[in-house]
């Protein structure tokens, strides 16, 4: 079977969730005998490639690169319909003659390849692992940073997003009244917006639509939680969804046990507001710090400012800054941690080192956001805290201090048996069944209105 796996970017410059969630699939799929082709992009604003095509290969898998600098976004509507991408799509779909289109993240592709594989007749499915169908941020979090229910139907809460992202503070009384009371009123009389904004006001309004519609293409979709899998279907996106958890290929050997006196936290990500590190080390002060350690792993240069913020908090406490780490080494690194804590204030979708964690028997810390809470037992495998919140937290953290053999005794407890291979044979089986679908699926999709 020739299945073309579309993701917004990949290895060797990206990779994080979905990046890594293709690399493995294209890789099982390869061994298990199909020919997989991964088809990924440069981001607009990134370095140029030397050619506007670049073919490499990964793992054995070839990659089909094209350079979104050439046809960069120049309104909010490019970012989720370019129809000038249809020719190269068309192309490059013509070259690789794929059984299926297996779409992993449609960000940089747009729904122009939703309505090139329609016209061209070719089967076509997703993994969702974030919101992008519907969320304008991809993240689900509404300005002030409780968990949004999706666009409202006036988007007020959209445009809200894009005009007004980060609160001002408590005392920033403008800015909240102007969150308050702009976005509802521009997105029923636009003209009351300036001028510079009624143009992405107008692409906003119109997101929610044209994606429901255009992802009627799919004959069906995967999704690695249900909590992600509600989200869409509460959307009202009409796709067939369906559960697939994330495989690990991972050693599983037992933890050896840590020193005595000391509970060794560690935090692996990105160094980045919406991860939260901040809040892990304010309650790691809260706590007094002593009989902890934390180490934490992740790229400073990526948001130099905030990784100066953390180097700030972190003085005085048992905290070391390990860098990054080649992937061969996670197993390693994690069994240097009695627990690993994920403080994110964003809404997670099985973070893959939530699961490497599980299944290298190392308990977690997470905040209760239901896309990693629905694979934590509490006190068997880890505890949830309030989303955000420093007390939440320092108390869980509280438990392992009074507590000195917990961390131990939960990770014999600790696992995660899901492999890779398994997801991928799952995919072929869902393959199979979709494939079926197809036909009926691209008969219900109508041209009229695909550009309203």
């Amino acid at each position: 079977m020739r299945i073309a796996l579309y993701v917004h970017c990949y290895y060797p410059e990206h990779f994080y969730g979905t990046e890594s969630y293709t690399r493995t699939l294209a890789r099982e799929m390869f061994r298990l005998g199909h020919e997989p082709v991964v088809v990924t992009a440069t981001f607009p604003g990134e370095p140029e490639q030397k050619e506007f095509i670049e073919r490499y290969a990964i793992d054995g898998v070839p990659v089909i690169r094209l350079d979104r600098n050439a046809q960069p976004n120049t309104s909010i509507r490019d970012t989720y319909d370019l129809p000038k991408l249809e020719t190269i799509h068309r192309q490059i779909l013509g070259e690789i003659r794929p059984d299926i289109v297996h779409v992993c993240h449609l960000l940089n592709h747009t729904s122009a390849l939703l309505d090139t594989t329609r016209r061209m007749g070719l089967p076509t499915v997703a993994t969702f692992t974030d919101f992008f169908g519907f969320c304008f941020n991809n993240k689900l979090n509404a300005v002030d940073g409780s968990l949004c229910k999706g666009p409202s139907r006036s988007r007020s809460n959209c445009i809200a997003c894009c005009y007004f992202p980060a609160d001002g503070g408590p005392s920033d009384m403008r800015h909240r009244f102007a969150r308050a009371v702009v976005p509802p009123l521009v997105s029923t009389f636009p003209q009351l917006a300036p001028r510079t904004w009624r143009g992405a006001i107008a692409d906003l309004k119109a997101r929610p639509g044209h994606l429901a519609s255009v992802y009627r293409t799919y004959a069906a979709a995967l999704t690695p939680t249900r909590f992600l899998m509600n989200s869409y279907r509460s959307s009202g996106m009409n796709v067939p969804l369906e559960l697939s958890r994330f495989g690990i290929d991972i050693d599983r050997a037992a933890k050896p046990p840590g020193p005595d006196g000391v509970t060794r936290l560690g935090f692996v990500g990105q160094l980045a507001h919406h991860k939260g590190l901040h809040l892990l080390l304010a309650a790691l002060r809260q706590v007094g710090g002593e009989g902890f350690s934390l180490d934490i792993y992740g790229d400073e240069t990526m948001d130099p400012a905030y990784a100066a913020h953390i180097r700030s908090l972190s003085e005085g406490l048992p905290v070391a800054f390990r860098g990054t780490f080649p992937l061969e080494r996670t197993a390693e690194v994690l069994r240097g941690m009695d627990a690993l804590v994920i403080p994110s204030t964003w809404v997670e979708n099985s973070p893959l080192i939530l699961l490497q964690a599980l299944a290298t028997h190392t308990p977690v810390l997470i905040s209760d956001v239901e896309g990693m809470s629905e694979f934590v037992e509490e006190e068997r495998n880890g505890f949830s805290f309030a989303k955000g919140s420093v007390p939440s937290l320092a108390d869980r953290l509280a438990r392992f201090a009074r507590e000195p053999g917990l961390a131990r005794a939960m990770s014999l407890l600790t696992h995660y048996d899901r492999s890779s291979r398994d997801m991928a044979m799952d995919v072929v089986d869902f393959y199979g069944r979709t494939g079926a679908r197809a036909a009926g699926a691209r008969k219900d999709v109508r041209d009229d209105g695909r550009r309203a």
